[in-house]
């Protein structure tokens, strides 16, 4: 996942999703949604709390800046390249089917990453959660579509989305106290009894699926598989061999090639492609997914990086940092339903340019708040203004991707957003690791080596030098900054790139 923010068109996944024909007794559907909810939740659950879990993760596993990235670009790797592919999978083998495999994978991999002994096997096994998330969680979402009519969706959405809501808030707290009152393994092994009852759940949805399922685009998934992993090993072994070594360049150059070769094969495959470009001839649809690559990128990497920040520099635990995020669920958890409102009567436009600037506005506020002082006068604020903006841009995104191709293509439009959510929060992770570094390496006053010199202090390690934590405090303000100006960029093309909803069609 992004981390503490579900992706934004997933309620746009369910909404698409038409109805089955088999009549199920209301018993049925709400265990069906409880199903769904528990599914859905489990995957997200485990991208939040990994993010407060990392300190202590790589301290505990003597793991260098680099190794530490894998373990959440592993998993969103695998979530963002086949996330598209589990769709189709789950229309053409069957919704639980799928949902149950995914589970299965899911959980089988949460309890290897709680009894990793080190970290290549924690890697790995994050990769399979990844693997299973990118099957459960669009079967989950597709789950709940076919049991719901279209009279009982928005109610079936509603508790969906406040549950949703509830995790969220909970799910940061929740992992920083098993943190620090239990292991860093708790975080994964909670998955196996919410996986337990999810199974049993599921067992009383029945099984649809979509009669005009298109075969599975297994090229493209390798493709862009292959491509981001080389671009994200990359990025993440600048800081041990600089930017231009040979593997770096030829690990980025590798990575570009697989990249062009899936736009090639969807542009072959047209509407059989898992991501149909045709759908891109939609102004909206480009502006959306560009607002939404920009802003989830300055999202994803900013709260991969701050609970380092938060723990190291501020001198948190564990809980307190997650705690510290709390505003953030909280006010997009009650902000939604005034802030679709607001795109309601003034249009889309104006929130998808106003909300990615004030986030942008919170996290150039993180960059410069001073996090060993008071909570409440440095992070609080910045928090609370990020959360505004997030709020804000939320809900007329996922209306104006769900209306910019049409009611025929709203569930794959809703889908390839959501992926590319996914895909911007893992080159964040890459991208800015590299930036961190490099300012980090700029600031560094003394002889030893950089890397190791970052790797102690993200560690933990006792004894580390006074230079080089404050040389880790102005390198964290460099990425809030980077974040500050995508996010930024995000709102310009909000801005520029979207028109009123009903323009293209009357053009």
């Amino acid at each position: 996942m992004v981390g503490f923010i579900r992706p934004p068109c997933e309620a746009g996944v369910i909404s698409a999703t038409p109805a089955a024909a088999a009549a199920l007794s209301q018993k049925r559907k709400r265990l069906t949604l409880a199903a769904t909810i528990l599914g859905s939740s489990m995957a997200f659950i485990d991208g939040s709390v990994v993010n407060i879990a990392l300190p202590a993760i790589q301290q505990a596993l003597h793991a260098d800046a680099a190794s530490t990235q894998w373990i959440v670009n592993a998993y969103l790797l695998l979530l963002g390249a086949l996330v598209l592919a589990g769709g189709s999978a789950a229309d053409l083998y069957g919704r639980r089917r799928i949902f149950l495999i995914g589970i299965a994978l899911f959980t089988i991999a949460s309890i290897a990453c709680g009894l990793s002994p080190d970290i290549t096997v924690l890697v790995v096994s994050r990769a399979v959660q990844g693997f299973g998330a990118a099957l459960l969680t669009p079967a989950s979402l597709a789950m709940l579509g076919a049991t719901f009519d279209a009279h009982e969706r928005s109610h079936a959405i509603g508790i969906w989305a406040g549950v949703g809501a509830l995790t969220a808030a909970a799910g940061p707290i929740l992992g920083g106290w098993l943190v620090d009152q239990v292991s860093w393994r708790a975080i994964f092994l909670l998955n196996v009894p919410l996986a337990i009852a999810a199974t049993g759940l599921a067992m009383f949805a029945s099984e649809s699926r979509d009669p005009q399922a298109k075969p599975l685009d297994w090229k493209g998934a390798a493709a862009v598989a292959i491509g981001l992993a080389a671009i994200t090993w990359g990025l993440g072994a600048i800081p041990a061999s600089g930017f231009y070594d040979r593997t770096v360049l030829g690990a980025l150059g590798v990575g570009a090639a697989f990249l062009i070769a899936f736009v090639a094969i969807e542009a072959r495959s047209r509407e059989r492609a898992m991501m149909p470009l045709a759908l891109y001839a939609s102004r909206n649809f480009s502006g959306t997914n560009t607002l939404t690559l920009l802003l989830y990128f300055a999202l994803g990497g900013a709260l991969y990086f701050l609970p380092f920040g938060l723990i190291r520099l501020g001198g948190y635990s564990a809980t307190e940092a997650g705690a510290a995020l709390l505003p953030l669920a909280l006010i997009m958890g009650f902000g939604a339903s005034f802030a679709g409102a607001l795109s309601d009567r003034f249009g889309p436009r104006l929130s998808l340019t106003a909300g990615p600037l004030i986030a942008a506005c919170g996290l150039a506020l993180l960059a410069f708040a001073d996090l060993g002082k008071s909570y409440w006068l440095g992070v609080f604020p910045a928090i609370g203004v990020l959360a505004v903006g997030m709020t804000i841009t939320v809900p007329p995104l996922t209306s104006t991707v769900m209306a910019s191709v049409g009611e025929t293509h709203a569930g794959i439009a809703s889908g390839v957003n959501n992926a590319i959510a996914r895909v911007a929060g893992l080159l964040a992770v890459a991208a800015l690791g590299a930036v961190l570094f490099a300012s980090f390496s700029h600031h560094l006053a003394g002889p030893e080596p950089a890397n190791a010199a970052l790797n102690a202090v993200l560690a933990g390690q006792a004894g580390i030098a006074e230079g080089a934590i404050s040389a880790f405090a102005r390198a964290l303000r460099t990425v809030m900054l980077v974040t500050a100006f995508c996010a930024a960029l995000g709102g310009v093309a909000g801005w520029w790139l979207i028109r009123p909803l009903g323009a293209e069609a009357a053009r």
